[in-house]
């Protein structure tokens, strides 16, 4: 049986601000979050775009990752973006 991957996501709000969460299903979430039904924080600043993702084999190392990143100040987070060579990230 195949294992379903879980993924440490960033987000990039309409207002600039920056958003991370973790899930098993990237584009649904990344659906989700713009249609207004993932999030509080995200529902007021869409469209939002997925700027940074990373995959882990538990959700638990996901959920771990994510409390990293969101322990993180705003620079240090696009200086992660960045060094994962994301190209929108670039240009901040």
């Amino acid at each position: 049986m195949e294992r379903e991957m879980n993924y440490t996501y960033i987000l990039r709000c309409a207002d600039g601000t920056l958003y991370c969460g973790w899930t098993n299903h990237p584009q649904k979430r990344l659906a989700a979050h713009n249609a207004g039904t993932a999030s509080k924080y995200t529902r007021s600043r869409r469209p939002v775009e997925m700027i940074y993702c990373e995959e882990f084999p538990t959700k638990q190392e996901a959920m771990r990752r994510e409390y990293h990143i969101k322990r993180l100040s705003r620079e240090e987070k696009l200086a992660l973006i960045r060094q994962n060579g994301s190209e929108r990230a670039k240009h901040e």
